[in-house]
């Protein structure tokens, strides 16, 4: 460990605000310290098609305020395979790279662990999905920015409920994990919150809508996750819908538009201190574990917990907070 020279820092899997400011803040410790960095462009398949640059620190000038990735991404099934990897490998070596910061999900955290293992290169990984659903961090990036754009869309989409007597069903990401949809659905008021850890009845919806209806409510937001077992907003919308005929219902599905935007202040910050400390990690002779923020400490956690741990769960209080103040 104490040989590192050379840091390579990738983004892989899908994009999420605040990943510019990790890679900014990467490179500039690693310059700060005394160490050369590269930047691996498009992920995994970068490091197989050897698209691979030195960084300075003008490099990363005037991109934290950027969403997206100035390293691209993309998903890479080569990397899968031994002779994908060899490649990989081959080309880190070429150009001297004898540790890696990975950017991603639990995508990305599996290539990285099975890679560092096989060719035994340190490699420190930071959170980077809108998702929020990696065991080892309270947050990662891009969640706070992405429930943000989530809320402002729904309070827009609020106004023109009010005036049309609406119905909405919006659908927001969250194929396994609802925390964009639990937080979103409280900050904005939602009558009704549909998420992946909890079977929601549509029965029980039902109840909910009626309950607003007859206490004389004029419009109605409905917060379903992609992942929600009822087929996501448009399969809760069909269930419901010959019940409330009375209401002009819409689905909104927000898609994408989550994962853009310039970052929150939030997520800023905390790409500048995941950055900072994925270096830091590496230089201090650590491998194979997720940079991570519990509280308001950095700590760190080994890359094979994290991936398999499933004690992540919704908040109690917020679950619960979800139906009274509905």
């Amino acid at each position: 460990m104490s040989k590192i020279k050379k840091i390579a820092v990738f983004t892989s899997g899908g994009d999420a605000p605040g990943m510019n400011a990790c890679i900014r803040a990467v490179v500039r410790t690693g310059i700060y310290l005394g160490y050369e960095v590269a930047g691996i462009k498009q992920g995994y398949q970068g490091m197989i098609d050897d698209n691979i640059e030195n960084m300075s620190r003008h490099s990363v000038s005037n991109i934290m305020q950027l969403g997206g990735t100035v390293l691209k991404t993309a998903r890479c099934l080569a990397f899968k395979n031994p002779d994908g990897m060899q490649k990989a490998y081959e080309n880190l070596k070429k150009r001297g790279i004898d540790a890696l910061v990975a950017i991603g999900g639990d995508g990305t955290f599996t290539g990285a662990e099975r890679f560092s293992s096989t060719y035994d290169i340190p490699v420190i990984c930071v959170p980077g999905t809108i998702d929020n659903d990696l065991y080892g961090s309270d947050f990662t990036l891009g969640f706070d920015t992405a429930t943000n754009t989530v809320i402002e869309a729904i309070d827009k989409i609020r106004d023109t409920a009010e005036s049309h007597d609406r119905l909405f069903f919006i659908e927001v990401m969250g194929r396994d994990a609802g925390c964009i949809a639990l937080r979103a659905g409280i900050a904005s008021g939602a009558e009704a919150i549909m998420l992946p850890e909890k079977d929601t009845a549509i029965s029980e919806l039902i109840d909910l809508l009626e309950h607003g209806a007859a206490n004389k409510k004029s419009s109605s937001i409905v917060i379903v996750a992609e992942g929600d077992k009822n087929g996501g907003a448009f399969g809760v919308a069909k269930l419901v819908k010959e019940k409330f005929d009375f209401y002009d219902t819409k689905v909104t599905i927000l898609g994408h538009l989550q994962r853009g935007g310039s970052p929150s202040s939030f997520d800023r910050i905390l790409g500048s201190r995941m950055g900072y400390a994925a270096v830091k990690a590496l230089i201090n002779g650590d491998n194979r574990k997720m940079v991570g923020l519990r509280g308001n400490e950095i700590v760190l956690t080994d890359l094979k917990e994290a991936l398999t741990d499933h004690e992540f769960k919704l908040e109690d209080d917020l679950m619960e907070m979800s139906i009274i103040l509905a």
